[in-house]
């Protein structure tokens, strides 16, 4: 096994060798249970990641991850209040509004008040913000396209069946939500 290692990174190791001939001791039989499954999600993640992580790396300087998932989040919604984005996130109002304020300074974000209620605020991307999440978003499906691609044709139908049960079960949302307009975080 030891020489099909092409790279080695952090806990990640890329092989020379096709995945179909690690799977097998990996996943085991048909009816595996819930663990093996658990490791190939768990293997999985780290590659999708490290993907995330190197389409940021471009506009690292701009945005952090952890902003970058704000700004994904503020453009598959539109003008959203500190509420909403909060409980989007998964944060309490006071780390959104951090979150918000950095945002704003960096003039990726803005505030405009609610037309249906004056006493609302609503946060929503600024045409600069919008541009890094579609630059960012399009270079991350190219690098996840070029990975899918790599994969045996007769594999890819089941794995897109998993993964949207696996992403409904979690209540994320399509990478295609709003009209089709290509997000990714």
């Amino acid at each position: 096994m030891a020489d099909d290692i092409r790279a080695v990174c952090n806990d990640c190791i890329m092989h020379d060798k096709p995945a179909t001939t690690r799977r097998a001791r990996a996943v085991g039989p048909a009816g595996a249970n819930t663990d093996a499954f658990v490791t190939a999600l768990l293997t999985a993640s780290r590659t999708l990641v490290g993907v995330s992580a190197r389409s940021v790396a471009a506009v690292e300087e701009t945005v952090t991850l952890t902003q970058f998932r704000t700004l994904v989040v503020l453009a598959g919604r539109g003008g959203t209040t500190l509420v909403q984005l909060a409980a989007r996130l998964g944060v309490n109002s006071s780390t959104a509004q951090r979150q918000v304020d950095r945002l704003l300074a960096l003039d990726l974000v803005n505030r405009t008040e609610n037309p249906a209620d004056r006493r609302e605020v609503l946060i929503d991307l600024t045409r600069e913000g919008s541009r890094i999440v579609g630059s960012v978003t399009r270079r991350r499906r190219a690098a996840i396209a070029a990975i899918v691609n790599r994969m045996p044709v007769d594999q890819r139908e089941g794995l897109v069946t998993a993964l949207e049960a696996f992403a409904e079960a979690a209540g994320e949302p399509s990478a295609e939500a709003d009209g089709g307009a290509p997000l990714g975080w």
